[in-house]
């Protein structure tokens, strides 16, 4: 019986390209897409398992899905002298609907119904143009920023010029409007301070009334004591004289 063809479609789908310097983890991503009607469970396996950490390595890929496999190569000595011979191999089988334990799939999974893609290794260095491309590349983001700040009051200009006369006609409108609603909200506030200025003068005077009015009433109090001491003291003169007379 003839080897089952690979049913997952591998993005890439031969070379796995680790781009340097390798004095830091270097990642290459490997997506799995799974076209069938059925569930897919899959494995990553690899030459060099030491150099590389593989996030996820094993799953299962539902029908019409897809998972991305982040293969990180650990840093190390390169030498653009020595091939690299590390391969990696990406082994699947149909798993069935209701499946949930992979590790068991595997383990009963007969030869037959074993379905693997390989691809190979292939460390990368960037050459001079790549360097001074990165470099131009790291610049332009400040030149597109300046170029972005320069042309904030063409495009403003454009907008006003774009907007037609009705438009430009609604928003006088709407100004005057809020400017005829400013004035009457000042003038309320004017009539308001006026009548709260008028109050308090208001109270300062019956303050002021109710004051005087006490002091009248006791300078009329004070008043009358002189003319009842006369009254009394006529009575007295009076009532002694008639004594003396008698």
């Amino acid at each position: 019986m003839s080897k089952l063809e690979q049913v997952l479609i591998l993005d890439p789908p031969t070379d796995l390209r680790f781009r340097g310097p390798f004095t830091d983890v270097v990642t290459a991503n490997l997506k799995l897409k799974n076209p069938s009607e059925r569930k897919v469970c899959f494995k990553v396996k690899t030459t060099a398992p030491r150099r590389y950490c593989v996030r996820p390595n094993s799953g299962i890929i539902d029908p019409g899905a897809a998972v991305i496999i982040s293969v990180m190569l650990q840093p190390f000595e390169y030498d653009p002298n020595e091939k690299s011979k590390h391969k990696f191999m990406v082994q699947t089988i149909f798993a069935p609907a209701a499946a949930t334990d992979t590790e068991a799939l595997w383990k009963d999974a007969k030869p037959d119904d074993l379905m693997d893609s390989k691809l190979r290794c292939v460390f990368e260095l960037p050459s001079e143009n790549d360097k001074v491309n990165d470099a131009d590349s790291a610049s332009k983001p400040a030149a597109v920023l300046n170029s972005s700040k320069l042309d904030v009051p063409v495009a403003g200009k454009a907008v006003s010029a774009a907007l037609d006369d009705s438009e430009m006609k609604k928003i006088l409108e709407e100004c005057r409007r809020l400017q005829t609603e400013a004035s009457k909200l000042n003038e309320e506030n004017r009539q308001l301070r006026d009548e709260g200025v008028r109050l308090r003068k208001v109270q300062r005077g019956e303050h002021v009334t109710s004051n005087s009015s006490s002091a009248l009433g006791l300078e009329s109090r004070a008043g009358s004591l002189p003319s009842l001491l006369v009254v009394i003291a006529a009575i007295f003169l009076g009532f002694f004289l008639g004594k003396f007379i008698l």
